[in-house]
């Protein structure tokens, strides 16, 4: 496939920024000295940036009036980056903040998104504040807001849509040629599937770069792991760069050692995700600030910083440093990521807004995907995230097709992965039932041609997963796997989808039943390729369970890669270490090993080309992981492994 790999000018790595001196009303009790030891200390840890808030009640105490106080302060803010050749992201609309709204005192309720006078005061604004700051050399990009669906509400998407280009323009207007994004988060219907009026998708077609925030809690910690990656790779559906804009978390919800962990996982997972810059979630505690809101009402928020409020670098701080000198040795800026020839279909019923298809079911989307992301790390299969198209259509080109636990793709695209079987891809569905009652069963098409098999369904009834396991055992050889292999799926879900789809198998293959004997696993050759069916949604029975990763579908995974011819060069026997590959301009290939063991381990790598470390020393044994750790081995493919 071809290489996406859009870009910034530069490599962002830093921290969102308020002073210690007053969080949201730092620009009120402002320290000059405070905030150059603040950026000093990032920067001595590798961080060349920060994202900085234009809190917007002090900023602009009046229609078309900014405060020139406040605004000198910014000025000498910005000097203070420039003088540690640091840059910053400038947002203008604070607005929401650590669990607080902010309204300046003139706006008296007016619609942010659709009074037209309120649109204009905010044009003004953004207008003046780019003038005034645009040509200093210590602004990066800018920002429209901070999470401001949480602040001024959700609208139309055309509404929210317009508005947003208003607000880029003012920018454009005022002179800013950087970067501009919108900051809204990327929490809108494509990322997902609850409508809150911002769509990644359309932002795209007027915004430099995608900027997701992520901090969702979980239930399994190899997904909490790989959250903020997967949400990396669903916010490129606009083909902008992608900025993990936001994320974090506070030191009173982990313990330190856990902290730098889970920077370190998704620091190096988003890096392999597609991810070209970085701002944590934050700079400082403010534990001098515990009387004042949002603080006050929001305890846990006086803990997120990655120095405490003393300026001491805490855990994930040190983990940011070392990511920094990881980006410096294999030389970033020069590299991309690694070709994929495995696709993971995300169904454009996640935010087509079709009709009849309700939040719980566009919810699942996401859910089913991401497990088989997952999966399919833990299978050492590097796959690319690609959305089907809205009233059908699927990429070409790819040699495997995963359509993970669906119960809705569009009539075109089951057709054409009839074709793309015809034409050599192995394609892969699992059935889900869904956990909406509403039309229950499958909305599939071409059935039979493309799986061999006709559905055995009753209207209106589903077909229960009584046991709490399901032991499936193979009948024939599939890939890796030898006939009487026998992989087990603990099973979960509600009571519409926790069920199976009964068959007839007619020009299909069987090979694998379960204990009673039904086909859960069936085959069907097409000219140089085939199709295979799951009849048990298995992702869906790993997304709803508590601690379910790795479980036996990662090993399905493998073999249906090497079906399709997709074998890596470099691979781990142990599906708890997860490898990707970054490709340098000159040749050599990055690989990146991350352990999802919280003990050490030996890692067994098999190579088919000699593998060193960063330092050049050569790998002859097993590779040394510390508890969730990284690391990173280094081949030169022969000639004929190149493309």
């Amino acid at each position: 496939m071809d290489r996406l790999d859009p870009r910034l000018p530069q490599t962002w790595l830093g921290a969102n920024f308020w002073s210690r001196t007053g969080g949201p009303l730092m620009w009120r009790n402002y320290s000059p000295d405070v905030v150059r030891e603040e950026l000093a200390v990032l920067h001595d840890h590798g961080l060349n940036m920060t994202r900085s808030f234009f809190y917007w009640p002090d900023l602009q105490p009046e229609p078309e009036v900014i405060d020139e106080e406040k605004a000198d302060r910014f000025a000498d803010f910005l000097d203070a980056h420039r003088e540690l050749e640091m840059s910053t992201i400038p947002t203008f609309i604070v607005g929401h903040m650590s669990g607080e709204n902010w309204d300046p005192a003139w706006r008296n309720g007016r619609s942010l998104y659709c009074d037209v006078w309120m649109v204009g005061q905010q044009a003004w604004y953004i207008e003046n504040l780019t003038r005034r700051f645009a040509d200093h050399p210590a602004i990066a990009g800018w920002l429209i807001s901070n999470e401001i669906p949480i602040y001024a509400g959700e609208a139309e998407e055309q509404t929210v849509t317009t508005w947003a280009r208003i607000m880029v323009q003012a920018v454009r207007a005022g002179g800013g040629t950087q970067p501009v994004s919108i900051g809204d988060g990327a929490w809108g219907a494509d990322m997902s599937g609850h409508a809150s009026g911002f769509s990644t998708r359309r932002l795209a077609g007027f915004t430099d770069y995608v900027g997701p925030h992520v901090y969702q809690m979980e239930t399994d910690i190899v997904r909490s792991h790989l959250k903020a990656a997967f949400v990396c790779e669903l916010a490129a559906i606009g083909g902008r760069p992608v900025v993990l804009e936001e994320f974090g978390l506070s030191s009173d919800f982990a313990s330190p050692e856990h902290s730098r962990s889970y920077y370190r996982q998704v620091l190096t997972t988003t890096l392999l995700a597609g991810a070209v810059g970085w701002i944590a979630w934050n700079n400082t505690d403010f534990d001098d600030l515990a009387g004042q809101r949002p603080y006050s009402h929001h305890p846990f928020e006086l803990h997120f910083g990655i120095t405490d409020s003393h300026g001491r670098p805490k855990p994930p701080l040190e983990a940011l440093a070392e990511f920094s000198r990881l980006l410096e040795r294999i030389d970033f800026p020069h590299c991309h990521r690694a070709w994929v020839d495995a696709a993971l279909v995300v169904s454009s019923y996640l935010a087509a807004g079709y009709l009849s298809v309700d939040e719980t079911q566009r919810r699942l989307v996401v859910r089913h995907t991401e497990q088989a992301y997952i999966a399919a790390k833990e299978a050492g299969l590097a796959v690319g995230v690609v959305r089907e198209q809205e009233d059908g259509g699927l990429p070409e080109g790819y040699r495997l097709y995963l359509v993970p636990s669906v119960k809705e793709l569009t009539a075109p695209s089951w057709h054409q992965l009839v074709d793309l079987a015809e034409a050599g891809a192995c394609v892969y569905a699992s059935y889900c039932a869904g956990e909406s009652p509403s039309q229950r069963g499958p909305w599939w098409s071409a059935t039979e041609e493309l799986f061999g098999v006709r559905n055995d369904l009753a209207y209106g009834i589903n077909n229960p997963v009584v046991d709490d396991l399901v032991e499936v055992r193979l009948l024939a050889d599939l890939g890796d796997l030898r006939a009487g292999t026998v992989l087990t799926f603990p099973t979960a879900g509600t009571e519409n989808s926790r069920a199976f789809l009964p068959v007839t198998v007619t020009d299909g293959r069987v090979v694998a039943v379960d204990a009673a004997g039904r086909p859960m696993i069936v085959v069907k050759e097409h000219g140089r390729g085939l199709a295979v069916l799951s009849t048990l949604p298995l992702e869906h029975f790993a997304a709803r369970r508590r601690d379910a990763n790795p479980e036996d579908t990662w090993r399905l995974y493998r073999a249906l890669g090497l079906i399709a011819g997709i074998e890596s060069p470099v691979q781990v026997e142990d599906p708890r270490v997860l490898i990707d590959a970054m490709e340098h301009d000159d040749g050599r290939i990055f690989h990146i090993l991350v352990s999802e063991r919280p003990e050490a381990t030996e890692a067994r790598v098999h190579s088919r080309e000699p593998l060193s470390t960063l330092d050049g020393e050569p790998v002859t044994g097993p590779v040394h992981l510390d508890p969730y750790g990284v690391a990173v081995l280094v081949s030169t493919p022969s000639p004929q492994e190149n493309r």
